[in-house]
């Protein structure tokens, strides 16, 4: 069996210095498939979607033997989360199998499951069938429609609310009269080295996963989210594909699209590349679209 090992980025493709990100990935085992995780230095107040996608991920790593790495994952957002307060992650073993492992993870503050993740791990194995339309990126001669995170700026962060990315938003292709879906590109990369663990990698997909697939559902409305927004946006399940190794600390473009809003939810669903244009996760989210209580 082929073993995963996260390839090694270009020169100069990795910032300098450890990613940010890395110590709220350093769990303290408190018991067997007990983990409780921090919280970061700054001023939110309720837990960011992608941290507790990453940091419940990560949870359920750590009772997996690193041969096995993460191939897909799926995951509820049941209430929101106290950004004050530490995490207790709960990991059943599910199953354990020649080729798969399965676990379930229960995200836990003041006695209640604030997420439910259950991910699932694979030894790498040599394809007896396989393919993959091609897709090449801007480095490579691609499509001059999506510019090189060089040729994009730098996305100011939130005062008080710092992420532990990169992050360098396309501008937004909006629907048009014909019924085009509402579609967005962001390139994105962690803020330092994460080093060559598979498992850190995809945990750094997970967390930067959540920044721009249900914000690409109101990109034909013209609509601001947030509590002071003109919107406001709820996270309810999330889905995510690891297809082969990657980094999470080399740039990568996120393309998202969102073929249905109805009902008060809306669906969305992305893919990531890398820069050489293959596609390395796949990924999908659906969410709650109300007006904002006032």
């Amino acid at each position: 069996m082929a073993s995963w090992t996260a390839p090694t980025p270009a020169p100069g493709s990795v910032p300098r210095g450890q990613s940010t990100l890395l110590p709220l990935l350093e769990h303290e085992r408190v018991g067997p498939g007990h983990f409780r995780g921090r919280q970061p230095d700054d001023d939110k107040l309720q837990i960011f979607g992608g941290q507790a996608l990453a940091q419940a991920l990560r949870a359920a790593t750590l009772t997996v033997d690193p041969a096995f790495v993460p191939h897909s994952m799926h995951a509820y957002f049941l209430v929101k989360g106290d950004a004050r307060t530490p995490v207790d992650f709960h990991v059943e073993d599910v199953r354990d199998g020649r080729s798969y492992v399965t676990r379930e993870v229960r995200s836990s503050q003041h006695g209640r499951d604030i997420l439910r993740l259950v991910a699932s791990f694979h030894v790498v194995e040599q394809s007896f069938v396989e393919h993959e339309p091609p897709r090449r990126l801007p480095s490579h001669g691609g499509m001059s429609f999506v510019p090189t995170p060089d040729d994009v700026p730098l996305l100011q962060q939130w005062p008080g609310f710092r992420h532990p990315m990169e992050i360098r938003p396309v501008e937004a292709q909006r629907a048009s009269v014909d019924g085009a879906v509402p579609t967005r590109q962001m390139w994105l990369r962690t803020d330092g080295d994460l080093g060559d663990d598979p498992a850190l990698n995809a945990c750094a997909v997970a967390y930067a996963s959540d920044l721009s697939l249900l914000t690409t559902a109101l990109v034909p409305h013209d609509l601001t989210p947030g509590p002071s927004g003109e919107v406001s946006l709820a996270s309810l399940d999330h889905s995510m594909w690891f297809h082969r190794p990657f980094r999470g600390d080399a740039w990568l473009l996120h393309e998202t699209d969102s073929p249905i809003a109805h009902g008060g939810r809306a669906l969305t669903r992305g893919a990531v590349y890398d820069m050489s244009g293959r596609l390395v996760v796949s990924t999908a989210q659906e969410g709650a679209v109300r007006a904002p209580k006032r």
